[in-house]
């Protein structure tokens, strides 16, 4: 209905045994393929038909909103680059990050912060930065890594709260 180009939907069914969470404990992830960019949504709930509803409720609205913004938006302003948007944040140094941190090779213990839960790899074909908010709103989370264009480098982009 929003978009015609998606040709697979992969669902998944998941049931958390944990006692604590039986109001939330069957999951479910839908994850729409097609032509572009993945779009994904998942919901827990006490039973399977209700976390149903709550996600296609929630990938219904990630696609409107996908739709909506494919939509050409004549005489609107160009947006900033990211690169002149922080050139002025790299000549200042008032952030006070030092770039010296480093990281040795001890597995951090299990309950300390920063201890690495999961890691993912994905390619990265060069994209503007529209591009990576479009993709970072199928996706559906707060922050984004890409490969620039124009920069060449890797880059993030993130919601602010």
């Amino acid at each position: 209905r929003f978009d015609p180009s998606i040709f697979l939907f992969d669902v998944e069914l998941h049931h958390e045994p944990n006692r604590r969470q039986r109001k939330n404990c069957q999951r479910v992830e839908i994850t729409a393929r097609g032509k572009g960019p993945v779009a994904r949504a998942e919901a827990c709930a006490d039973s399977f038909y209700a976390a149903f509803e709550s996600v296609t409720a929630k990938l219904e609205s990630r696609l409107r909103r996908t739709k909506d913004r494919k939509k050409v938006h004549y005489g609107e302003k160009t947006p900033v680059s990211v690169a002149e948007a922080t050139a002025a944040l790299a000549e200042d140094d008032s952030l006070g990050i030092s770039p010296d941190i480093s990281l040795d090779g001890q597995m951090p213990d299990e309950h300390t912060p920063g201890h690495v839960v999961r890691t993912k790899e994905h390619k990265a074909t060069p994209m503007t930065v529209d591009d990576a908010l479009y993709e970072m709103e199928l996706v559906g989370h707060d922050f984004f890594l890409f490969h620039d264009k124009e920069s060449d480098k890797a880059t993030v982009v993130y919601r602010r709260h």
